[in-house]
């Protein structure tokens, strides 16, 4: 939790207490009892919102990730290189947030914006590397064993070797997503102890303590990964070629394929899309959260709590009448788009009224309530749609491109935003841009994806890949 919730906390906090109220001038403050609710902060020539700010940051974030991921994503699938990479990036995000004890000040806003991007691009990439490992350890159950053999011995029909494939790995997504929000949960109460002890809870260092508390956490547990993971080694880097240049290489390779894996890329172009309104959407209103809370770690850590429980309890539901009624990824994913199109309509209210949209604490608990029910299996059914056109063996090229489509779409929502509010002046103007491009994304996925399609022709071009290589 620490690299994208606490740590935007801690900056947005920072950044407000050192910026002023323009309509004020220079010298006053933004959380005085008369401010006009705008802050900035001095920037070049000029002055900057903090909103806006904080969406340069997250762009200048998934620019990086952006530049790594095409870089040495498809390394991920030679010899060790993945493994290793990931135990340099894990480190050094754990550095990030441990130096997250030095932000003490307003006047650090600056070092707090470095330490968010380091964090944050660091974390990024730890998720890509494991989520490559997804459609490998999907294929490889036993039950997935068994049911390949099934349809290798003619028992049971392609349709459903398809769907049973389909289900098993939607089965291993929900447990990655379950787990994942098993451990936000756990994260959160864990950080009650210092957030309710008088001692502690009063104390302007309190976000400090729980950064250095989670990261803590992550350590003890995170560690043995490196420990006792098995060897699984990719194969021998081809001669000639080298760790850094590769990715380009594979990625022009998988671009080049767009012909033959027309629905693969379908789904990338409209998830590009999809990602950066969901993407910008969530920094944006949890931008209005941390300012409506007066940035309370307590509270922001009960609201934490509400939508951990409630993404666990979104994963199982989802994934209990996805296999109770044998309904495909394609279908549960667009149920889950449509409280992605949601939350930007319901902030384009609070352009209008003040009775509406984002202006409330009742508004941001609802908010967490329902985000969390549906927005924990967008990200695992977005991921098993991946995996279900992904060719089988080029798993770090294609989820290369997948974290690509989410990193690099979001350079542009966050820019655009971040504009808007410069011209504006209010947070709210940036959600009608959001909504239009996730109701545009949603619309592609559903009318132009043909998931069965996509999945046989990836597979036929891994065979074809294989049979040229040899």
């Amino acid at each position: 939790m620490g690299p994208f919730f606490y740590t935007q906390i801690l900056f947005q906090a920072l950044a407000t207490g050192a910026g002023y109220d323009p309509i004020a001038g220079p010298g006053s403050s933004c959380t005085a009892p008369n401010a006009s609710g705008q802050c900035v902060l001095p920037w070049g020539s000029g002055s900057k919102p903090v909103t806006s700010i904080i969406l340069v940051s997250s762009g200048i974030s998934f620019a990086i990730m952006t530049a790594i991921f095409t870089t040495i994503s498809s390394a991920g699938d030679y010899g060790t290189f993945g493994r290793w990479f990931l135990l340099l990036a894990t480190i050094i995000c754990w550095a990030a947030q441990y130096s997250c004890m030095a932000l003490t000040s307003p006047s650090r806003w600056k070092f707090a914006m470095a330490l968010y991007i380091i964090s944050f691009v660091s974390y990024g990439a730890t998720i890509v590397f494991y989520s490559a490992a997804f459609p490998r350890l999907a294929r490889n159950t036993p039950y997935s064993r068994q049911l390949h053999e099934r349809y290798e011995r003619g028992e049971i029909p392609v349709e459903e070797y398809e769907r049973e494939q389909s289900l098993e790995k939607n089965r291993i997504s929900n447990i990655s997503t379950v787990h994942s929000n098993i451990g936000y949960i756990a994260t959160y109460a864990l950080n009650l102890a210092i957030l309710l002890p008088r001692a502690t809870a009063k104390s302007p260092l309190a976000g400090n303590y729980i950064l250095a508390l989670d990261t803590t956490y992550w350590v003890v547990l995170g560690i043995w990964w490196f420990i006792f993971q098995l060897p699984r080694p990719g194969p021998a880097l081809p001669k000639g070629e080298h760790f850094y240049t590769i990715g380009w290489k594979q990625i022009w390779v998988a671009l080049k394929a767009y012909k033959h894996l027309p629905q693969t890329f379908i789904y990338l172009f409209a998830f590009f899309l999809l990602a950066d309104a969901l993407n910008t959407s969530l920094t944006l209103v949890s931008i209005c959260q941390n300012a409506k809370f007066g940035f309370s770690f307590l509270t922001l850590t009960y609201l934490g709590l509400v939508q951990g429980v409630t993404c666990t309890i979104g994963t199982y539901g989802f994934w209990y009448i996805q296999r109770h009624w044998k309904i495909s990824t394609k279908k549960m994913f667009a149920v889950t788009n449509v409280m992605t199109i949601l939350i930007p309509l319901w902030g384009m209210v609070g352009i209008w009224t003040n009775k509406f949209g984002f202006h409330n604490a009742w508004e941001f608990w609802a908010y967490n309530v329902v985000s969390g029910l549906f927005q924990a299996p967008y990200f695992a059914y977005s991921q098993t749609m991946m995996a279900e056109v992904s060719p089988p063996g080029f798993d770090n090229m294609f989820f290369g491109l997948f974290g690509l489509s989410n990193r690099a779409s979001s350079i542009l929502g966050p820019n655009v935003i971040q504009a808007i509010i410069d011209k504006t002046g209010s947070n709210w103007q940036g959600f009608p841009f959001l909504f239009a491009l996730s109701t545009l994304a949603s619309l592609v996925i559903w009318f132009a994806v043909d998931v069965k399609k996509g999945r046989r022709d990836a597979v036929k071009w891994a065979s074809s890949q294989r049979v040229s290589a040899m």
